[in-house]
């Protein structure tokens, strides 16, 4: 049975049944949906005061993970900073220094840095802006250092040759010395009898002894003197020139390229000599000069005691 409302008539002092016609239907439903209107428009301001929107939410989240993506690309040019920087550092102080060159200047190393206010000037975001920065800097000195290391590389394949080229070991091995003959400068010629400079070192051995080119080179001459008789001439390039003299033969010809430590030819007593030995010289922009220092330092202690010994017994030239 359905419920039936009552109200109280004032009039007949009465409760009589209320009849519910459409006008009734009409203000009911009315009121009811402009309370439910409003409580529904408080309740999204309410929510919406305290809670964000979906999308909203989505992109707070995506800002988030953007910016720990950020935080870690940051730390990462900080670090190849950092390493650029030590990388600099090695090649002023280390490596230029090893191959007599002048460190970088620093506006060298700056070069270029700038030049970019008009392309970052349309970066509106200032984070990515220095970071855009700092990218570029990085990206400049490491073109800069690139640029450094070509140079290294051709400076130090330039020396290579020259070291190698240097006369620095001796013409005849220490197993086979028998004495060192130290005069060097103005003595008497065994043979000729007068006073004439010797402008090179005796190494005494014996006959056939191996006789090494001492630094690398080409053979400028290689033929027979009168003086010198079976003589080898090396053009070691850089302004050094050695000379190997009184041969019994050589085997190398004129032209030829050869290595430090290459055998040319083996001791003998050709020429104005009066006994078997070589004679050794050395010449630097045609210039001679005592061979005793291009080899000397290269010698470990008891070979230097032996070249000692040796040169202490010999005092006389032998050519």
């Amino acid at each position: 049975m359905a419920k039936v409302d009552y109200v109280y008539n004032t009039k007949t002092c009465r409760y009589e049944p209320v009849v519910i016609n459409s006008q009734i239907v009409l203000r009911r439903l009315g009121r009811f949906i402009g309370i439910s209107f409003m409580i529904g428009v408080m309740a999204l301001l309410v929510f919406n005061a305290n809670y964000p929107s979906v999308d909203e939410t989505m992109l707070i989240s995506k800002n988030q993970s953007l910016k720990s993506d950020w935080e870690v690309l940051d730390k990462k040019l900080e670090n190849a900073a950092r390493e650029l920087a030590a990388l600099e550092q090695t090649d002023d102080h280390n490596y230029r220094v090893i191959l007599d060159l002048e460190p970088l200047a620093q506006s060298v190393r700056e070069a270029g840095v700038g030049g970019r206010e008009k392309e970052n000037a349309s970066i509106k975001y200032p984070l990515i802006k220095e970071g855009y920065e700092k990218a570029e800097k990085i990206k400049n000195r490491l073109d800069i250092e690139i640029q450094s290391f070509e140079q290294l590389g051709k400076e130090l394949a330039y020396k290579e040759r020259m070291w190698a080229s240097r006369p620095a070991i001796q013409p005849i091995s220490n197993a086979d010395l028998t004495y060192l003959h130290t005069t060097y400068g103005m003595r008497q010629h065994p043979i000729l009898g007068y006073w004439r400079p010797h402008r090179g070192l005796d190494f005494t051995a014996p006959k056939g002894s191996p006789i090494y080119a001492t630094g690398d080179g080409v053979i400028e001459e290689a033929h027979y003197s009168t003086s010198f008789g079976n003589v080898v001439y090396i053009d070691h390039g850089f302004g050094f020139e050695t000379r190997y003299a009184h041969m019994t033969e050589y085997i190398v010809k004129k032209g030829e390229h050869v290595k430090r430590g290459q055998i040319i030819g083996y001791v003998g007593n050709s020429g104005l000599s009066v006994a078997t030995h070589l004679h050794y010289e050395v010449l630097f922009k045609g210039n001679q000069i005592n061979p005793i220092n291009f080899f000397q330092r290269d010698l470990n202690n008891k070979e230097y005691e032996k070249l000692v010994e040796l040169g202490g017994i010999a005092t006389t030239s032998l050519d």
